[in-house]
């Protein structure tokens, strides 16, 4: 009498009582098929998937060296007013790279927030915070001016009118010996706090230092 359990068990699919099976198969053509289509599309949705992954993630273990900037010196620089200076932000592109940073040195009377006691220059940084055009300082009325969109901000950067959703971008600075020094960028909410950089249109108020993070690779000190 046949084992019919050995006969279950069996890894030939005809022993196994599998219709439309073969003598001597092990695997009926249908999952065969069904698994060489499965594989298929696995390879294929990760051409697509992995490169992506690679894209996003790839910052995080990228280490970026903090760049620091010769841009004057320590008595070129008045404590109640600001002057533009030239900062290279991205090297080996030319002209696309630099931007204009106003700078003045911190005054104890006017910098009061916590966040700036330790700051020897204020570096402000001339991109608008609603789409990134580029302010200019106005002396006569000691406000920020966005010629795009009617943005303005008072002598600490932060907005007092127009559709900017946060002050504008600061730099790090340091003082090397008789030379004013400026390093990467950050951005700040309106009580002037410190947040890595973000981009333009990016509130930091409230949730919306939560519903936009950080970049992966964002410089920071």
């Amino acid at each position: 009498m046949p084992d019919k359990r050995a006969k279950h068990t069996s890894k030939y699919t005809l022993d196994r009582g599998i219709p439309g099976a073969f003598e001597g198969e092990t695997v009926t053509r249908r999952r065969f098929m069904t698994g060489t289509a499965h594989t298929a599309g696995a390879i294929a949705a990760s051409a697509f998937a992995l490169p992506a992954l690679g894209f996003a993630i790839g910052p995080v273990f990228k280490s970026t060296p903090h760049r620091w900037e010769v841009v004057g010196t320590v008595d070129q620089f008045p404590d109640n007013n600001y002057v533009p200076v030239i900062l290279t932000v991205t090297p080996n592109i030319g002209e696309a790279g630099k931007t204009t940073v106003y700078m003045r040195k911190h005054n104890p009377e006017i910098d009061t927030d916590i966040y700036d006691r330790n700051t020897p220059y204020i570096a402000i940084s001339s991109r608008c915070a609603h789409v990134g055009c580029p302010v200019r300082w106005v002396d006569a009325s000691e406000r920020f001016i966005c010629p795009c969109h009617g943005g303005v901000y008072d002598l600490l950067g932060r907005r007092v009118g127009g559709p900017p959703v946060r002050p504008l971008d600061r730099f790090y600075t340091r003082v090397s010996g008789e030379n004013v020094e400026v390093g990467p960028r950050f951005s700040v909410n309106s009580q002037l706090r410190r947040f890595s950089p973000r981009d333009p249109g990016e509130p930091l108020d409230g949730i919306g230092q939560y519903l936009y993070p950080s970049r992966p690779g964002a410089q920071k000190l």
